[in-house]
């Protein structure tokens, strides 16, 4: 009769409690209940394969190699990630920037209307321009990242403006991530108008806040399996 090895299994059994225990707490967004998710099936995978490899020893290096794979839904928090965002951090200090590392270890720079562009335009402004300077200079140090640009609009006027104005946003900053040196294949745009409000557009402080631009940049982590 073949032994039965406790140790790989002990590991199995932790890993599917965590997605029941994770996932199902109710103070978590859907966000972060797809990210507790992803981290126990991909640890759940990650014990299989480590134990077929390496025994009990294996199991526990794949199920915790798993978990953060699984969490980060495909994306890797590198060493260089965590370097981009503390250089970025420091480039937009004092400028209101929000610069994070998203749920799905995506590094997200959240640029305001004041900084950005002027009401109605999708020309650069000068405040803006230093800080996708420094960002294009980052981004060409880690060559394999992806990056998302996203337009967004107050819901001053109507989807016949704003969808167009908030794409023409996404895309001027693209382009000027471009003439900097980043390769046009890395970076996609999309525009999403006044759809995805963060504050009240019916003050003029939430309208403010509500045109905006998020660049999201992503590591894959088979580009780091190489």
């Amino acid at each position: 009769m073949q032994k039965f090895n406790s140790a790989p299994n002990r590991w199995l059994a932790l890993s599917a409690a965590a997605v029941f225990t994770l996932s199902g707490c109710a103070n978590m967004n859907e966000t972060q209940q797809g990210a507790a998710k992803g981290a126990g099936i991909g640890a759940i995978a990650g014990a299989v394969l480590g134990s077929a490899t390496g025994g009990s020893k294996g199991a526990a290096r794949g199920a915790i190699l798993g978990g953060a794979l699984g969490a980060g839904g495909g994306y890797l928090w590198s060493q260089k990630m965590q370097q981009q965002k503390a250089e970025m951090e420091r480039a937009t200090a004092g400028t209101g920037v929000s610069v994070s590392q998203t749920a799905n270890n995506r590094l997200k720079l959240d640029i305001p209307s004041d900084i950005s562009f002027a009401t109605g335009r999708s020309d650069i402004s000068p405040g803006f321009a230093p800080i996708l300077n420094q960002f294009a200079t980052s981004l060409n140090q880690n060559s394999v990242t992806s990056v998302t640009i996203v337009g967004h609009t107050d819901n001053t006027g109507n989807d016949s403006i704003n969808n167009p104005l908030s794409v023409d946003r996404a895309n001027s900053a693209r382009d000027y991530l471009v003439s900097r040196g980043v390769a046009r294949s890395r970076i996609s745009t999309d525009g999403r108008g006044s759809r995805e409000p963060i504050a009240d557009n019916a003050t003029l402080q939430g309208r403010d806040k509500n045109r905006r631009v998020e660049i999201f940049v992503a590591e894959p982590a088979q580009a780091s399996a190489r």
